[in-house]
């Protein structure tokens, strides 16, 4: 929806099953129309679109894509950002480390993500821009030396090179601004700021340099600015909070360094505050959201350096002492405290203030996705949680 002349709201609906797309068409008939109902009657209101590999394939065969832009256009919804990261089934099975699957290594990667953004540019609405999230490149403990992360790097950065330069090309002829959004997360290969600034200055800047001479003839200064242009990232707010980092301070270092934002996914993370007189009672409470379909990497900032654990299950089985963990679970964003847990929901507030002095993007998203696997006292009926969380933003916006 638009909730200024600005900014773009809407909700991921990576929360609804998605594994082709007639399951990903009837939830959207079945939920996102009375979301649109309840929080944006009288307005267009936007989709925060996710298309798995196969679901996008499908859209793609025959009249179905002409079909959808028919039914939104027909019922006041447009589509302004989808999320790429996830490339197959994001529901009802194990999904863990495979999220990451395939990663910037493979061509699958590079092909569905350059199939999504032909589609982008077929439903997005003029003149909007439109953004892809994606994966930080491949999952971190899949690589064993320095040589294999610095190889990962070089190959997925080229991958990345080639999307640009296919998103200048479709600029150039189509006049749309269409942007990959990377999505760091713990340990994925990028984890935080400075991550993605090395990774830029270090491979896709150098090695886009060269992509966008060989194909169009672009000097040094040219090529750096349209990369730039092209790739931005999705700053999830669950995951910088992981990385214990200050919203004003992660905008402020890629302000200086040139890159931009595309997306922010509105998110929250658990929070676990140490309190020697209800710790029995903390560990229960966190063992509640201890589920075997995603990853939550845990968090902890000590000596200045954040430790990270892979899964939930290996912080519940050692229990050692702490002062605080934060844990990779999307927890609903309007709620401060689940019993004797918290949330970060203090990183949202922050980034509002933020946007609320600098347009730093235009593309807001909240990615709740977890509602099937949390605790059974925070479930609702899905449309009505999304309601309550898209009620809750907008009213901080």
């Amino acid at each position: 929806m638009f909730v200024s002349d600005f900014y773009h709201l809407s909700y991921c609906t990576n929360v609804h099953p998605g594994e082709n797309w007639d399951v990903t068409f009837n939830s959207l008939k079945t939920y996102t129309l009375k979301v649109k109902q309840s929080i944006s009657p009288e307005k267009p209101f936007g989709i925060g679109l996710r298309l798995s590999n196969k679901a996008s394939e499908e859209l793609g065969v025959g009249n179905n894509l002409v079909g959808f832009k028919k039914w939104l256009d027909e019922n006041e919804l447009y589509v302004y950002t989808i999320n790429g990261f996830p490339y197959g089934n994001f529901h009802n099975e194990k999904v863990k480390e495979n999220v990451h699957r395939p990663d910037w290594l493979s061509q699958k990667r590079l092909a569905y993500t350059a199939r999504l953004f032909k589609q982008l540019a077929v439903l997005l609405p003029e003149p909007l821009s439109g953004g892809i999230s994606t994966s930080p490149i491949s999952y971190k403990h899949w690589f064993t030396s320095k040589a294999e992360v610095h190889q990962a790097k070089s190959v997925s950065a080229a991958n990345m090179a080639e999307i640009a330069v296919q998103l200048y090309e479709i600029e150039h002829t189509k006049g749309v601004y269409l942007h990959l959004d990377i999505e760091p997360e713990p340990d994925g290969l990028l984890e935080n700021a400075q991550d993605v600034i090395d990774f830029f200055s270090a491979y896709l800047v150098p090695i886009s340099i060269k992509a966008f001479k060989k194909k169009i003839g672009l000097g040094e200064v040219a090529a750096e600015k349209l990369t730039k242009r092209y790739v931005t990232i999705c700053y999830d707010i669950c995951h910088f909070s992981l990385a214990y980092e200050e919203p004003k301070d992660t905008f402020q270092k890629f302000g200086e360094n040139g890159i931009q934002i595309g997306k922010i996914q509105v998110s929250s993370a658990l929070k676990i505050l140490y309190d020697s007189n209800t710790i029995n009672e903390i560990w229960q409470s966190l063992e509640l959201f201890d589920e075997p379909t995603y990853l939550h990497q845990v968090t902890e900032k000590r000596d200045n350096k954040v430790l990270t654990y892979s899964d939930l299950p290996l912080v519940l089985n050692e229990r050692k002492n702490f002062k605080e963990l934060r844990a990779h679970f999307h927890v609903p964003i309007f709620l401060e405290r689940f019993g004797h847990l918290h949330a970060t929901q203090d990183h949202i507030k922050k980034v509002l203030q933020c946007l609320k002095m600098h347009k730093i993007c235009s593309h807001i998203e909240v990615e709740t996705y977890t509602w099937d696997v949390l605790p059974n006292t925070l479930k609702r009926e899905l449309s009505e949680s999304i309601i309550r969380e898209m009620e809750w933003l907008k009213e901080k916006l």
